[in-house]
């Protein structure tokens, strides 16, 4: 397995409890978003991360994500890409994902192409409109699909995807920048043919690239990771852990 050291990252660490100390504010067409900002003296003044999370959206997980990316640099935004649609988290029994993408949980509110890549670009510009010039991606599960269609068109620089969903050969064979990867052994929706063919495009797109395979967690593990479990809690930490030191290689 093929992994960049963590630099700043190894210091500030990953924080699994307490508080989120971002704050929520309004970008685009009305669009709630969580938003975190460095500490001046540590901030990267031109380089930001769009978060395009899993079906559960903006909660105490996602935010704490974001408050690091932030400690190590990087003003993080996640917008509200399910218009407070987001799925509960321990998902209901029952729960029926494809039926959730097509109408939402009322059936009238969507969350497919067409509604969330408006939102990717609502992120994107919220950052520039900031200052930032160069803008990397997270996606996480269904997240990724959207980090790696909207990598394209100078919309994004830099992308991190962990455990991707439903992404498509098309859309990794037309990503234009460096892509890092962090994969699930135990994965029904990433398995092992999937990172195969993933390993292939990427392999003829002349791009950095990377794609780190951790043993004994299973898909979600990056965001969702039982931390009483010393592997997942490890596969966790080192997942963000890829992602900073991917940003600070190809973006700051």
């Amino acid at each position: 397995m093929t992994s960049n050291q963590p630099g700043q990252c190894c210091s500030v660490g990953v924080r699994h409890e307490g508080e989120p100390t971002g704050k929520f504010i309004k970008i685009g067409n009305n669009i709630d978003a969580y938003i975190a900002t460095p500490p001046a003296d540590k901030a990267h003044q031109h380089a930001g991360i769009v978060y395009v999370p899993d079906i559960f959206g903006i909660w105490v997980n996602s935010q704490l994500m974001a408050d690091q990316f932030a400690a190590n640099g990087y003003t993080c935004v996640i917008p509200d890409f399910f218009n407070g649609d987001q799925v509960a988290n321990p998902r209901p029994d029952g729960f029926d994902v494809m039926a959730w993408i097509a109408g939402g949980s009322t059936g009238d509110n969507p969350h497919t192409e067409a509604h969330i890549d408006p939102v990717v670009l609502a992120g994107v510009a919220a950052l520039r409109e900031r200052g930032i010039t160069k803008v990397g991606a997270v996606g996480y599960c269904f997240g990724a699909k959207y980090v790696v269609r909207n990598f394209k068109d100078n919309i994004i620089d830099v992308g991190f995807l962990a455990h991707p969903s439903f992404v498509t050969e098309e859309e990794f064979a037309a990503i234009t920048g460096p892509l890092s990867m962090a994969a699930a052994q135990t994965d029904s929706i990433f398995p092992l043919e999937k990172r195969i063919e993933s390993e292939k495009i990427l392999g003829k797109s002349g791009l950095p690239w990377q794609i780190n395979l951790f043993s004994g967690v299973e898909h979600g593990f990056a965001v969702r990771g039982d931390l009483t479990s010393p592997v997942q809690r490890f596969a966790k930490e080192q997942a963000f852990f890829q992602a900073v030191a991917w940003f600070d290689e190809h973006l700051k």
